[in-house]
């Protein structure tokens, strides 16, 4: 009957299982989610121009980054780990990790980057590193982790596994601030409006205890200075454990980031 009906076959990216594991686990962590519309017109500006006068590559998801890292860096608690049921590790430096699509065998499949350190590196610095993992020659998609490649053999490994046994690694590393951090940092960027227009929110799933979904950005008419003009918003969603972080101090965080991103941090007086 099946030979009958026309369809078509495609082999199922190993890097799913992945997928499958943080769906399962990341649905059981208690994030706050907050869905935020940020005016980005100066801030988009102020990059333009600096491309123009430096005639340097800046990407608008690097300077993000830095913004996401400078609001956390004021505020660790945000991104802090729980250990046990009574302690909680506030790590100094901040890794992002953050999902680049990557074409493999003729399909097109996300595959993890860590940037380590963004506290400390400028929005040069952190695009370089995006476009060096998008410029990564990879020959298959086990291959897995972009960037570093020192779990690349175990990850091979990983993938082979039943669920039940990579559930079980997984409920191991989270128990570990320092295993999570090392292996996948302790924050998560996934920006929905470099694979497409998204005009919206997307709600992720994250393991991470911080976890930031970046969409489009659209115009629309804003009221800027007292006066309607149109002007250019970034959606984004963000999850905050609430494990780690009660509601009050989580407003606050994103009002402080919010503050960071219309201000145009960083890019109205240098950017390196």
């Amino acid at each position: 009957m099946a030979d009958k009906i026309p369809y078509e076959m495609k082999s199922f990216p190993s890097s799913r299982q992945s997928t499958f594991d943080t769906g399962y686990l990341g649905l059981r962590k208690h994030h706050i989610k907050a869905l935020i519309e940020l005016d980005v017109t100066r801030a988009r500006e102020l990059i333009k121009n600096y491309r123009h006068q430096y005639q340097t590559e800046l990407s608008f998801t690097a300077w993000i980054l830095k913004c996401i890292s400078q609001a956390i860096v004021e505020n660790k608690t945000v991104h802090g780990i729980r250990k046990g049921k009574h302690r909680l590790i506030l790590f100094d430096d901040i890794d992002i990790s953050m999902m680049i699509e990557k074409e493999i065998q003729g399909q097109k499949v996300p595959l993890p980057l860590v940037i380590r350190k963004t506290n400390i590196k400028s929005p040069i610095e952190i695009h370089s590193e995006i476009k060096a993992a998008k410029a990564q020659n990879i020959k298959s998609e086990q291959d897995y982790v972009l960037g570093e490649n020192q779990y690349r053999w175990a990850m091979k490994f990983f993938l082979v596994l039943p669920q039940f046994l990579r559930l079980a690694i997984w409920k191991f590393i989270l128990r570990n601030p320092f295993l999570m951090k090392k292996m996948s940092g302790t924050v998560m960027v996934t920006s929905v409006g470099m694979m497409g227009n998204v005009k919206g929110w997307v709600i992720p799933v994250s393991l991470h205890p911080i976890c930031f979904a970046l969409g489009s950005v659209v115009k629309k008419p804003g009221v800027f200075e007292g006066k309607i003009t149109i002007r250019e918003y970034l959606y984004m969603t963000i999850l905050i454990d609430h494990d780690v972080m009660d509601g009050a101090p989580a407003a606050r965080f994103v009002a402080r980031l919010s503050d960071l991103v219309e201000g145009a941090y960083g890019v109205d007086s240098h950017t390196n």
